[in-house]
C-alpha cells in the first residue's frame, strides 16, 4: 500500500528526486536486472565494474542482480519473501564493504514491478579491517579505575606475546599520565596460562615496577593455578579479585 501524500511539483520528475539524493541508488525490474541507476552510483560502480569485468558503470544497465551475487538462488529467495525492506552488511568482491537496503515497488493495484537497493555505508574492506582492528585493540585493553590511583586490567581469552605488547604499552602510559600505583591484574578470563604468558606478566609486572607502581595480579583459579606452577614471588597474588583490592585500600 502507497502512504505516500502530496505531490512532486511540475518540473520535478521522481527520478530527479532519486538522482538528488546523496545515497547510491538503483532501480531493478521484478525479474532482477538493473534497469537505472542515480549519479552517485555510478560514480561508485565505475570502480566496482572492473572487478566483474566490466569496463565501467554503463556496463551494468541490464545485468542481472544474480551475476554478482555468490548464491543467486538464495538472494532470489530472499527478495521473493520481501514485505519491506531488507538489510544487509555484504563485501563486494573483497575490495569494499557495504550496507545493501533492498525495497520492493509495487503498482497501484499493489503488484511487485520492481526494486529499489541502496548501497550505502559504502567503505574499502581495508578501511574497514582497519576499524575493527582498532575496536578489537580497545576491547583488549579495558582499562577501569576501580580506587584512587588504581586500575583494574580484566584479561580474556589468551594473553600473548602480541597482545602482551599492546597491553603493556597502553598500561604504562596510562600509569605515567596520571599516576597510577597499583594495577589489579583479573587473569580469571584467561582460558590457558603457559610460559609465554607467564612471562609476558613477569615483564609488565618488571615495568611497571620500574615506574613505581606495584603490580596484583588476582583470579588465580585451582584450574589456573595447575597450569601456572610457580610464579614469581616478586609479584603479589590473590585469588579473587575482592582480596586483592582489601589488599590495596590497607596499603594505601
Amino acid at each position: 500500500m502507497n502512504n505516500a501524500i502530496g505531490s512532486l511539483p511540475d518540473k520535478i520528475s521522481a527520478l530527479n528526486a532519486l538522482d538528488s539524493i546523496g545515497e547510491n541508488i538503483l532501480i531493478a525490474d521484478k525479474d532482477y536486472n538493473i534497469r537505472w541507476m542515480n549519479s552517485c552510483a555510478v560514480k561508485l560502480l565505475s570502480h566496482v565494474a572492473p572487478l566483474f569485468g566490466l569496463s565501467n558503470a554503463e556496463e551494468i544497465l541490464g545485468v542481472n542482480m544474480d551475476q554478482f551475487h555468490q548464491q543467486p538462488k538464495y538472494q532470489q529467495r530472499i527478495m521473493k519473501q520481501l514485505s519491506g525492506s531488507h538489510r544487509a552488511r555484504i563485501t563486494i568482491k573483497n575490495r569494499f564493504v557495504t550496507d545493501i537496503v533492498i525495497t520492493p515497488i509495487n503498482d497501484k493495484e499493489d503488484q511487485l514491478q520492481g526494486y529499489v537497493v541502496m548501497l550505502m555505508d559504502v567503505t574499502t574492506k581495508a578501511e574497514e579491517d582497519k576499524e575493527k582492528e582498532k575496536l578489537i585493540q580497545a576491547l583488549s585493553i579495558p582499562m577501569i579505575t576501580i580506587w584512587e590511583k588504581t586500575i583494574a586490567l580484566p584479561l580474556i581469552g589468551k594473553f600473548d606475546k602480541e597482545r602482551a605488547d599492546r597491553v603493556n604499552e597502553s598500561v604504562l602510559k596510562e600509569c605515567t599520565s596520571n599516576g597510577i600505583q597499583y594495577v589489579l591484574i583479573d587473569v580469571s578470563g584467561l582460558y590457558e596460562f603457559e610460559n609465554e604468558t607467564k612471562d609476558e606478566l613477569q615483564k609488565l609486572n618488571d615495568c611497571l615496577r620500574l615506574i613505581g607502581t606495584k603490580c596484583v595480579i588476582v583470579g588465580i583459579t585451582p584450574t589456573l593455578a595447575m597450569t601456572a606452577g610457580d610464579i614469581s614471588s616478586s609479584i603479589l597474588t590473590f585469588q579473587t579479585a575482592y582480596a586483592g583490592l582489601q589488599y590495596i585500600i590497607k596499603s594505601q
